[in-house]
């Protein structure tokens, strides 16, 4: 929710009738929260979603910033209902994140949704990395967007074919929307990371990528949003209107993705990457009797000073550390680099 009003910045649709998270956009109250994809939502506050609209759920988790909200949730292979609190803010979303990977020669690209500049900050990153090997591109928790977009990425990596199509009840009413060789503009090895978040205008990009074997995907099922939908009035002073499934998107391959979603050709678990204990026993300097303390406190004072200088520039890095701590990621680069290898 972007103005006036304070939001939670969640996405949330109705599936099997319940009212379910579809993602949490990076860095809300949600997220910090720690709402996750698929969760759903039991109670806002005291009040029960059953039998509850969407807009009515919506409107409930509005209002103003800073004000205290409180959701009941279901989650998988969760015993008892999860309450989480949080206060509402006003939400304002960064689209895409470009970074690079620490001692690699490689481009990071994270698209939270699809707003109006996404296909040209993305082409302004590509433009501004010329050097890099190959792309990560990050539609995890990415709740969809703008078609036109989804489009326009697609077309970035492809150069020719249908990158989605939209069909109705009658078959006349086809529409295909195709790849052009001006709007492509790199043909670098491309590995797609995505997740039970990724929804819509996502799963058209990444479903299409995959389809014309232009980059593997990587990560989990993702959700299964691949409708159209048309409010109709339905009296003549249009007060009171309803909402119709009009048609459904299908991917180059004619699969669609309603109720479907992406199967990734890759299956990463979320989380912590494992690691083994075998260097569990190894001594180092500082655990000997008689290390050189003051040296190492000196090197450790040097070392404080140093990360403080390049605290806003390793925020476009990211570390070994942080790929230890995303199983998914880090299965994505290894994969994209066996990908460059393979190109040589």
């Amino acid at each position: 929710t972007q103005g006036e009003f304070g939001g939670l910045g969640i996405t949330v649709g109705m599936r099997d009738g319940a009212l379910t998270v579809i993602s949490p956009i990076d860095d809300t109250p949600a997220f910090k929260a720690g709402v996750k994809s698929l969760d759903i939502i039991l109670k806002i506050n005291e009040t029960s979603t059953i039998g509850m609209t969407l807009d009515e759920a919506v409107s409930m988790m509005r209002g103003e910033p800073n004000t205290d909200i409180k959701l009941t949730l279901v989650r998988k292979n969760e015993q008892k209902p999860i309450e989480l609190k949080m206060k509402r803010a006003i939400i304002k979303v960064q689209s895409v994140f470009a970074k690079k990977l620490e001692g690699e020669n490689l481009l990071y690209l994270r698209v939270s949704s699809f707003d109006t500049k996404v296909a040209s900050e993305l082409e302004k990153a590509i433009k501004e990395n010329k050097d890099a090997k190959g792309i990560i591109l990050d539609l995890r928790n990415n709740p969809g967007g703008l078609l036109n977009q989804a489009i326009s990425v697609v077309d970035m990596f492809v150069k020719s074919g249908v990158i989605v199509s939209q069909k109705g009840r009658d078959a006349a009413d086809e529409e295909k929307f195709e790849a052009s060789k001006m709007g492509f503009k790199t043909d670098l090895p491309l590995v797609v990371l995505v997740n039970e978040g990724s929804a819509s205008a996502s799963e058209i990009v990444s479903g299409a990528l995959q389809d014309h074997k232009r980059a593997v995907v990587i990560g989990e099922k993702t959700f299964g949003k691949g409708s159209v939908q048309a409010v109709l009035p339905i009296d003549n002073e249009k007060s009171e209107n309803i909402k119709l499934t009009i048609a459904k998107y299908y991917l180059p391959s004619g699969r669609t993705i309603q109720a479907e979603g992406v199967t990734p050709d890759v299956i990463a678990n979320a989380g912590k990457v494992t690691k083994t204990e075998e260097n569990s026993l190894k001594i180092k300097e500082a655990d000997l009797k008689k290390h050189l303390e003051g040296e190492l406190n000196k090197k450790d004072e040097s070392v404080k000073e140093e990360e403080k200088a390049l605290k806003d520039e390793n925020k476009k890095i990211i570390t070994k550390e942080d790929l230890m701590d995303d199983n998914q990621l880090n299965t994505s680069l290894a994969i994209l680099k066996s990908l460059i290898i393979m190109n040589k």
